[in-house]
């Protein structure tokens, strides 16, 4: 209507109403500063790295263990550098060098085998049966380890994953160790290993073994009589941690039965892992 018109091209419908929208949070976080710099701003994401430009890299040679034991392998550097230990050696490598090789005469073949396998495949051979506490069968193995040749195995690629600083190869292996059947002489073999090869304080494969002998060494003693001393007189702190947990064991047994005197207790009713007589 002519009333409501004001100067030509100009519409005053009422009076003025401002509405204030919030601008979005992306346009006000930083205050002055415009969304294109913003976005510059933030990290490129990486690309994804594929199978095969692990494949494209460079192989590296690896002169493994001694005498009948001695052979010449290969590896992928993108892989073998997922440690940190190779991806030092690696980087030593210069453009002038025509053969990328690294020597590991002090280390089990079969031990560098699976971790190889581990490398290619995030697993070895034997490997766990899903929803069991068993491993794959392997038909060059008998079902009971009687020398620890079984327990030695995961044992070994445990202690050179710890060289080689990887914490998920080193869980791996001690996962599968509980899972072996074994008898007191295979342990003990076992057992000796362990306390040569790894650190003092490493608990997490010498705590199971010494709790292992402290709460069945009144059975497995007589299995294994003679290798169980010459054990503890080459591995003096292998008896010190077998007895110190034989009376932590005996101090709860009589604190829960001054607690408790109707209850009754079972020593040594828990197990490692399966075990058959020898």
């Amino acid at each position: 209507m002519a009333d409501e018109a004001g100067d030509a091209g100009e519409i005053v419908i009422g009076e003025e109403v401002v509405i204030e929208i919030d601008a979005p949070a992306a346009e006000t976080a930083g205050d002055d500063v415009p969304l294109e710099e913003e976005t510059m701003d933030l990290d490129p994401v990486p690309a994804r790295r594929t199978y095969i430009d692990y494949l494209k890299s460079p192989i590296i040679t690896l002169f493994v263990g001694q005498g009948d034991e001695q052979a010449l392998l290969t590896a992928h550097e993108a892989l073998l550098t997922t440690s940190p230990w190779f991806k030092d050696a690696c980087e030593k490598f210069t453009e002038e060098v025509s053969e990328r090789r690294i020597d590991l005469i002090d280390e089990d073949l079969d031990a560098v085998g699976c971790f190889l396998e581990y490398l290619y495949t995030n697993d070895y051979f034997p490997r766990k049966v899903p929803g069991s506490r068993d491993l794959e069968h392997d038909p060059a193995t008998p079902d009971v380890d009687e020398t620890g040749d079984q327990l030695l195995k995961h044992a070994r690629v445990y202690t050179l994953a710890e060289n080689l600083q990887l914490p998920k190869l080193k869980a791996l292996a001690s996962s599968k160790i509980h899972c072996v059947n074994s008898t007191a002489k295979g342990e003990i073999a076992y057992a000796r290993y362990v306390y040569a090869h790894t650190a003092k304080d490493d608990t997490a494969i010498r705590a199971p073994v010494a709790n292992f002998w402290a709460t069945r060494s009144h059975t497995l003693r007589s299995e294994a009589e003679d290798e169980f001393r010459s054990m503890c007189l080459e591995f003096p702190q292998f008896g010190y941690d077998v007895l110190t947990r034989v009376l932590d064991e005996k101090l709860k047994r009589e604190k829960n039965d001054k607690m408790h005197p109707s209850s009754s207790h079972t020593p040594g009713s828990s197990r490692k892992r399966p075990r058959a007589n020898a």
